[in-house]
């Protein structure tokens, strides 16, 4: 396959489900099964366009224009770091997590201390159930910023995920520290009674 159906390719299966998917992000205001994501904790850019309930339906050609032209840019220049950005947001809200892991790890190697995308690693490694993955770069986030309530429910989420009662039990505690009011704790403590009642 050419570089240009290969291109094309992937515009289609973008532009296929973008509309499934801002339908569905409307269904889910929770990230999997208790953990926040950038789109409903606030992560995505000011200039990002709107994805929600009051979200327009995208416009078919300039949204394949913008897609085809956002992927393009990503690949054609490899050190630019917004670039890697927007193309990773773009298979993100389609959940295409792989590549937009690969887009954002190519933004890591170009900013490593950005905190930014530490952050977004590890909601997309979460959301593709990568938990351990996952709990890294919600590790590396924390020695940055240790009160973030979106860091510290994500990698309670993880370590829930990957079946870890105990560094779960220290993640929660540490959400209800910073959060009591946090709506995720109560869906992550019935979660760790459950996980701890089947380890029994």
């Amino acid at each position: 396959m050419t570089r240009e159906n290969l291109l094309f390719a992937i515009i289609g299966v973008l532009f296929g489900f973008i509309v499934g998917f801002i339908f569905a992000s409307t269904m889910n205001q929770r990230y999997g099964p208790g953990a926040p994501t950038a789109l409903s904790s606030g992560q995505l850019p000011a200039d990002h366009p709107p994805v929600g309930p009051n979200a327009a339906a995208p416009n078919s050609g300039g949204m394949q224009a913008e897609v085809s032209a956002q992927l393009e840019k990503a690949r054609n220049e490899p050190k630019n770091f917004e670039a890697q950005i927007k193309a990773a947001e773009l298979y993100y809200q389609i959940q295409r997590y792989d590549p937009a892991i690969e887009f954002l790890l190519k933004a890591n190697q170009l900013k490593p201390d950005d905190y930014q995308t530490l952050v977004l690693l590890g909601v997309v490694n979460l959301d593709a159930h990568h938990y351990d993955v996952a709990e890294k770069w919600y590790r590396a986030a924390l020695l940055k910023k240790n009160d973030d309530v979106v860091v510290l429910a994500g990698l309670s989420a993880a370590m829930l995920g990957k079946g870890d009662a105990k560094a779960a039990e220290k993640a929660i505690a540490n959400l209800e520290k910073v959060d009591p009011s946090s709506e995720d704790l109560p869906q992550f403590k019935d979660r760790l009674a459950s996980l701890k009642a089947g380890a029994k």
